[in-house]
């Protein structure tokens, strides 16, 4: 289950790479626009101010994070479904999947075959996590594997469920797309406090399906082991972490040619 107040906790942080993504997104007059993974639809609502006449629509798999996307009262059609079983209607002019895919196994895939259906010209960004191979990631997978906990923990925790830009421009560029791709690592400065920042920070994220699998005392162990290890990896300094943070994006329009500058 999703906890939009815990997830919104770093709010201005978690927003800056969707408006970077965003920002490259270069068309002026969309007939309909999709924001999957919309969570608690503040950045969604954002759409509808840049393209006030396009449709806008936000779909989340979490009933909680509609709920809260429901209640800002912005001109945008936000539902629940599965990103997985979306599909183009033949009007939408641009697809944004903001901190979504890292979620979905087989999205390359879903990639794809959002580029053939959508109509020609139009835009796909998407932005991931590319920080899995950092030291919090590393100490949530340790963590995971020790005995008491590698049965249940071991099937949820993946250590590379995305590609590198890369890759996805090759494949979306195969798929007849013009592509920009690139690649950011943000520094995060976040005030330290009783709880370490970057625990608090997973835990409207990476630590979610962790706990989910856990009753209560077990995730507190688990919770206080990770602390420490956290702690270790990301100390504080004049009362703040300072914690990177690397993320991928990716800018294609459809039907264009590989050489067409975005």
């Amino acid at each position: 289950m999703w906890d939009p107040t815990t997830y919104l906790r770093y709010a201005d942080e978690r927003s800056r790479p969707f408006h970077d993504l965003v920002a490259r997104v270069a068309v002026d007059r969309p007939r309909a626009v999709v924001d999957l993974g919309c969570g608690p639809g503040a950045l969604t609502a954002t759409l509808a101010t840049r393209w006030p006449d396009a449709r806008i629509a936000g779909i989340d798999s979490s009933p909680e994070m509609i709920d809260r996307a429901a209640a800002l009262d912005a001109p945008v059609d936000f539902t629940v479904g599965d990103v997985r079983r979306w599909r183009p209607a033949p009007d939408v002019d641009v697809v944004v999947a903001n901190a979504v895919l890292q979620w979905v196994p087989g999205h390359r895939e879903l990639l794809t075959r959002w580029a053939g259906e959508l109509p020609a010209g139009a835009w796909l960004a998407f932005q991931v996590p590319g920080n899995f191979a950092a030291p919090s990631h590393r100490a949530l997978r340790e963590v995971a594997r020790r005995e008491r906990w590698s049965a249940t923990l071991g099937p949820l925790l993946r250590e590379a469920p995305v590609d590198d830009p890369s890759d996805y421009a090759a494949s979306l560029a195969a798929a007849g797309c013009a592509v920009d791709a690139w690649e950011t690592t943000y520094v995060h400065l976040l005030p330290a406090a009783a709880d370490h920042p970057v625990l608090a920070w997973m835990e409207g994220t990476a630590l979610r399906p962790v706990r989910a699998a856990l009753d209560a005392a077990a995730w507190a162990d688990f919770r206080a082991e990770l602390a420490v290890r956290l702690a270790e990896a990301y100390p504080a300094r004049q009362g703040q972490v300072y914690f990177p943070f690397r993320r991928i994006f990716v800018v294609a329009r459809t039907g264009a040619r590989a050489e067409e500058k975005l």
